[in-house]
């Protein structure tokens, strides 16, 4: 009775203490990287919601955690340290040698600009050292700090790590926490998305992208850090980024192992990696060295075409861009005839019943001869501004007013010609828009310079004598 008595007992202090725990309110994560990195972007994702707004020097948010077994949230408080090293002061605020243990640090570079990666981590990595040299933290409990992060490295356990026994090795590998802060440490790639168009537009080949993951991976591994490749765009590896943060912070469950198939969504966490694992990617590469200077493979290249992918164009309205259009030939059209240029049929009016230039001709036709039929087209010479055809137009112009008793043979009606040999002028009845343009281009004619009249004169004689010529054979044929 006694044993039962004392199981109760145990059993309802257990539950109280559970139900005691809290989840703690005060720890803190910190953001360090460049501008335009996606830092804030990043943030907004973690918080679910679409947009933040963008400060200046250090900007704080919070991220809601929630502990649905417990039924427990709380706030993890969120600073984000503007990218400009001149504002590198402001992180007093943020970092202390209070919450020194209860904080994370975040770095962030882009995919966007795979070229500064690089240095920009060991930039901000120095920055962050310089600063925690200088806060004052006992060196005993530094050194504490610092010890958890080795423990916790050889800590790490992944289901299918070790053998059956579940044996892991607790020593250091070449190359681990050489750089050790004390912090726990996320590096995360943002804009992953950026890959494709890295391959399309500056030939970037998969040994390029291996060379950037196992420089960033060295780097992970001198300071016990995880890494995450992430694209808010694409929503990769956002919600893992998240899962994994109340992981490490709070000790919630996380049970996914690392990723490295795809090369946009990488996740390697801290303890997971080394560097036996890092040179399975020298495999691929044939044409670079993975001891080269980064900068020397990884050039920087323009991005201008990427940033202009961004910019949605919105179409016009359509009746609004036809009522410009409409506007613009308007002015056109007032311009030309302002300057006494004639003026040409549109298409709409060629739809609106006002008749074909091939229909406007004047033909002559040899029956029994073969010979083809010549078309003159008004529309065309008036359109032209070569003399020579100017010319032509003036002088077929005239031959259409030109009276019936000038010339005998046009006289002769078609039942006066005999047989096969025939001669016959057909006259095409033209619009008044047509005459109009045809005296316009005389009157334009008798302006032209006199090296130009002279030569255009002795074309129209040349003319004339070859249609007298043909006219006086076929009439000396007839008789």
């Amino acid at each position: 009775m006694q044993e039962e008595e004392n199981l109760w007992n145990s059993m309802l202090i257990s539950l109280k203490e559970k139900g005691g725990t809290r989840l703690p309110t005060d720890k803190s994560m910190i953001i360090i990287g460049d501008n335009q990195c996606g830092k804030t972007t990043l943030v907004a994702k973690l918080q679910g919601i679409d947009d933040l707004t963008k400060g200046i020097g250090l900007e704080y948010a919070y991220i809601d955690i929630r502990d649905d077994y417990k039924e427990d949230h709380t706030k993890l408080n969120v600073w984000v340290q503007d990218g400009n090293p001149k504002y590198s002061f402001l992180l007093k605020f943020a970092l202390s040698e209070k919450n020194f243990k209860n904080t994370l640090i975040m770095f962030v570079v882009s995919m966007k600009t795979p070229w500064n990666i690089m240095d920009q981590l060991e930039s901000w990595a120095t920055l962050l050292q310089d600063y925690i040299d200088n806060l004052p933290i006992p060196s005993e409990e530094l050194r504490e700090y610092r010890h958890n992060c080795i423990k916790k490295w050889n800590e790490y356990i992944e289901e299918n790590v070790g053998d059956k026994n579940g044996y892991w090795e607790p020593s250091l590998g070449d190359g681990v926490l050489t750089r050790n802060l004390g912090l726990n440490i996320i590096v995360v790639v943002t804009m992953t998305d950026y890959i494709s168009f890295l391959e399309k537009e500056n030939d970037y080949k998969d040994e390029h992208f291996d060379f950037i993951q196992q420089a960033v991976r060295k780097f992970c591994l001198q300071y016990g850090a995880s890494l995450f490749y992430t694209s808010a765009k694409e929503d990769k590896n956002c919600d893992l980024l998240y899962k994994f943060l109340t992981h490490k912070i709070y000790n919630f469950p996380f049970k996914t192992p690392a990723l490295i198939v795809e090369k946009d969504a990488v996740f390697i966490p801290a303890g997971w990696d080394s560097m036996k694992k890092i040179s399975i990617l020298y495999d691929n590469m044939q044409t670079i060295r993975p001891d080269e200077f980064y900068n020397s493979v990884i050039t920087k290249v323009n991005t201008r075409k990427a940033f202009a992918k961004d910019h949605e164009i919105q179409a016009e309205d359509e009746q609004v861009f036809l009522n410009k259009q409409l506007g613009l030939l308007n002015q056109s059209s007032n311009q030309q005839s302002a300057i006494g240029i004639p003026r040409q049929d549109s298409v709409m009016r060629s739809l609106t019943g006002v008749s074909k230039p091939g229909d406007r001709r004047l033909s002559l036709t040899s029956q029994g001869q073969g010979s083809p039929t010549k078309k003159i087209d008004p529309v065309k010479s008036a359109n032209t501004s070569t003399p020579g055809e100017g010319v032509l137009a003036n002088f077929f112009n005239s031959l259409l007013h030109k009276k019936s008793t000038q010339s005998p043979v046009l006289t002769k009606t078609t039942s006066e010609l005999s047989g096969s040999k025939s001669l016959s002028l057909e006259k095409t009845e033209y619009d008044a828009d047509t005459a109009a343009e045809l005296n316009r281009l005389a009157k334009r004619t008798l302006n032209l310079s006199h090296e130009t009249s002279a030569e255009t004169n002795l074309l129209e004689n040349r003319i004339e004598e070859q249609i007298s010529t043909t006219f006086g054979e076929k009439s000396s044929s007839e008789c």
